[in-house]
């Protein structure tokens, strides 16, 4: 049973009768679930995009955060110590919970005497500026000690589930347009591009393999800017009694202002996540980095690149054998859930949401075994270019950088350099070449211009002989 289609059913969005019509056309014609519903006119485009856009809903009560009263207090006072003298909004604010959930949590700490009134401008709680006792100092600081993360209210494990199955990278729908516009700046073999289009529309993982500097890693960062849309993700999230956090400014772009006062402040809004590594990928930052000072958990990376991209470049180069990564990776491949541990023992299950790139210049067949290959459904390699691919690049890029492309200097090129020595054409030759050409001629303060010199001398410092 498709977890989509649940959601749907249980949302009142269609009938479990409805669902199971989609799915048997799914056996037949193939294709995703909403584009079978549609088809079917069970639902139309409209109503499927508004639920995978649903907002977080703000907590009103303490119930509705998903929270303890007790966390939600122990928070809060972990704040308070730093503040001075403050009122409920400004509490507020700091945690991103709403005031009716924050004046609750305060009657708790001020039943305890962690807290006091020292004055306020009216009869309602929200006019109150309060200040914390000495008996609240030293509970903030047996807190601290056992936990220093002084930042927004966490959300739920299972909220955070539930957004990120709703968020899904498959309820993208790219069409062959966008992609050809996203690679226009490219030049690509026309089978590539072909091939490129429905492996990133399934959202599932692919292979970009093939000899180095032909694009692989151009081509993978420039999928990492077509996917549409924005997602929601936590601040962070509390599984355990322990604290996750998720959000990450390296690999998350806020796409816009916290304004939006129907929105639950826990969840930051970003453009869908791209998490991209190279030879420094280990097998620990697959896994919760627990911080043995401040005493909570940094999301692995796979958790932040949850809803988005996950680009392994280089793959094989990395500080651990690939198939160590491959068996780490093997069942979250496969059934899109992965697995993690607390330094308590406890272990959760998280999603496995996002589209995983692998970008290597080594066959995928000495990096894997079958068994893995089965789960990764595109390979796509990326071949040297042809004289004509390579003659558009060259053409291009000396239109870029305002040099007139000669054709003589062109194949006298070709002729004198590439086809005497027998040397293959690359992709990254022409970038490389000119930068040379640029640099030479700002040190020499002229022009900068496609002579047979200007080859000759780029080419010299460029490659090494043989």
């Amino acid at each position: 049973m498709s977890q989509l289609g649940d959601k749907l059913v249980r949302n009142g969005i269609i009938s479990a009768k409805d669902l199971e019509r989609a799915l048997e056309r799914q056996k037949t014609s193939g294709g995703r679930l909403g584009e079978n519903l549609i088809a079917l006119g069970l639902i139309d485009g409209e109503t499927l995009d508004t639920f995978f856009r649903r907002n977080p809903a703000v907590p009103m009560t303490i119930t509705d955060t998903g929270l303890e009263l007790s966390q939600i207090a122990d928070l809060l006072m972990k704040h308070i110590l730093f503040m001075g003298d403050f009122k409920i909004s400004d509490l507020s604010e700091r945690v991103k919970l709403s005031l009716p959930v924050i004046e609750s949590a305060m009657e708790s700490l001020r039943r305890d005497k962690f807290i006091e009134v020292k004055g306020g401008t009216g009869y309602a709680a929200v006019t109150y500026t309060f200040k914390i006792s000495d008996t609240g100092k030293n509970r903030a600081a047996e807190l601290l000690d056992l936990c220093r993360y002084v930042g927004p209210a966490p959300v739920s494990l299972e909220e955070y589930r539930v957004m990120v199955e709703t968020q899904t990278i498959k309820s993208t729908i790219i069409s062959e347009e966008r992609v050809k516009k996203a690679f226009s700046h490219l030049v690509l073999n026309e089978s590539v591009l072909k091939r490129l289009g429905p492996a990133i529309s399934s959202g599932k993982a692919m292979f970009i393999y093939g000899p180095p500097g032909n694009g692989k890693t151009a081509i993978a960062e420039t999928i990492s800017r077509l996917l549409p849309d924005t997602v929601y993700i936590p601040y962070a999230l509390t599984v355990g009694g322990e604290i996750i956090t998720v959000f990450d400014p390296v690999n998350h772009t806020p796409a816009r202002a916290e304004d939006d006062d129907s929105v639950d402040k826990r969840w930051i809004l970003v453009r869908r996540p791209v998490v991209i590594t190279g030879g420094e990928l280990t097998l620990r930052m697959l896994d919760l980095d627990f911080n043995h000072i401040s005493k909570y958990y940094e999301a692995s990376l796979q958790m932040k690149a949850n809803n988005g991209i996950f680009i392994a470049d280089d793959f094989g180069r990395q500080q651990m054998e690939p198939q160590n990564f491959l068996n780490r990776w093997i069942v979250p491949l496969d059934r899109r859930i992965d697995f993690m541990t607390l330094h308590t023992g406890m272990k959760f299950a998280i999603p496995f949401d996002m589209l995983t790139i692998f970008s290597t210049n080594i066959e995928p067949k000495q990096l894997v075994d079958e068994a893995f290959l089965r789960r990764i459904p595109y390979k796509i390699k990326i071949d040297h270019p042809s004289e004509r691919e390579y003659e558009a690049i060259f053409r291009m890029l000396c239109k870029l950088n305002d040099i007139e492309f000669n054709l003589e200097t062109f194949d006298y090129l070709m002729e004198n350099y590439y086809r005497k020595d027998n040397i293959k054409l690359n992709a990254c030759h022409p970038r490389d070449i000119i930068e040379q050409i640029i640099v030479s001629a700002r040190y020499y303060r002229r022009p900068p211009a496609l002579t047979k010199d200007a080859i000759h001398d780029a080419w010299t410092n460029y490659f090494v002989e043989m």
